[in-house]
């Protein structure tokens, strides 16, 4: 019963969530708080990119429409019912939130209080406003998840459990920082596509959205492409024009123009549009507004490859090339079940 209670009030924030759209907000009467929440909440937004330079509203407004679009009573049920909350003790769960795109440490946030834990949650200071207005609102709707949800800016203590996302660097620090408490602990990873030069110009249209959502900040962002030898990118170069206005962005024109410069005066051959760098390189993580791409003999020895890299390697992208991989265009639209690194978040916070 403790989880229909909990998943009635996310429902409630995803009804909420679903009256903002980048073009047209709009106030549903049968929403609860809008009162209290809905101006609020629109000025927030006009606010993100004042608090994060990348945060520009096109990003913040597609992540609360995903957001909206997860949090329903399908969705919820369709995700709950594959696991038994019955034994469930409630412990506090710390979070360390990483805050590279926004609203990124929400699924963990849901996780942990929809499985029956109290949540103590260290947000990234690159994405601290919009999860604590989140979490205020749920606050409204159930004034009981006040006693279960905790913010600290400083030091996490008194915990039985911690999530923690970082870098490479950061996670070898947390792994030895919470030896001595169950943990999930997640590093560096990247996405990639593996093409093999039948796909349609939908295809790769939807492919640049792999590419350049977020501004590629994501790990869920395609970072690294797989082509056959022999492979042209006109056509890919053609697809993706219709993403030319990311150089408009600050921001992104000054990684464009510092990374082209250092690949550049290292003598690196580049393929170039004028707003996307193209390298030949073996590495998965490139920088951001530049691809790396590999040629492959065979599909067979790149599939061999993909598992040999699973960890690093956080989801796949072709036409049905790869098992498990995911349609073009759908790599920042994760299922509530689409865990991060391939490790079920709810099944760790029943079992602790």
């Amino acid at each position: 019963m403790l989880q229909n209670v909990k998943k009635d009030s996310f429902i409630e924030l995803g009804k909420f969530l679903s009256q903002f759209s980048l073009d047209n907000s709009q106030q549903n009467d049968a929403v609860q708080h809008n009162d209290r929440f809905f101006e609020a909440f629109e000025t927030l937004l006009a606010l993100s990119q004042s608090h994060n330079g990348w945060f520009t509203k096109e990003q913040v407004y597609f992540a609360v429409n995903s957001w909206a679009t997860a949090l329903t009573e399908t969705n919820l049920d369709l995700w709950l019912s594959r696991y038994d909350f019955s034994k469930v003790e409630t412990k506090t769960v710390g979070l360390i939130l990483a805050g590279n795109i926004p609203l990124v440490g929400f699924h963990d946030f849901l996780s942990v209080l929809i499985s029956g834990h109290h949540v103590l949650v260290k947000a990234s200071s690159n994405d601290q406003h919009l999860i604590k207005f989140l979490a205020n609102y749920l606050i409204v709707i159930d004034k009981k998840l006040e006693e279960s949800i905790t913010f600290t800016d400083g030091k996490l203590e008194n915990f039985d459990a911690i999530i923690a996302t970082g870098s490479n660097n950061t996670a070898r620090y947390f792994e030895y920082y919470f030896k001595d408490k169950p943990s999930i602990i997640r590093k560096n990873r990247n996405s990639v596509a593996v093409l093999n030069g039948n796909e349609s110009q939908e295809n790769l249209v939807n492919l640049g959205e792999d590419i350049f959502r977020y501004f590629g900040l994501g790990c869920r962002n395609v970072s690294k492409l797989f082509v056959p030898e022999g492979y042209t990118f006109d056509d890919f170069f053609n697809a993706i024009f219709a993403y030319q206005d990311v150089i408009h962005y600050e921001k992104y024109a000054n990684n464009y123009d510092y990374n082209k410069a250092v690949f550049l005066m290292s003598n690196f051959k580049l393929l170039d549009n004028g707003f996307l760098t193209l390298k030949e390189d073996s590495s998965y993580s490139s920088p951001i507004s530049s691809v790396f791409y590999e040629f492959y003999e065979d599909l067979e020895t790149l599939r061999n490859r993909l598992t040999n890299d699973q960890e690093q390697i956080q989801c796949i992208v072709s036409n049905d090339l790869i098992s498990h991989s995911i349609p073009f265009g759908q790599t920042q639209k994760p299922q509530l079940w689409d865990y991060a690194d391939g490790v079920d978040t709810l099944e760790f916070l029943i079992s602790i």
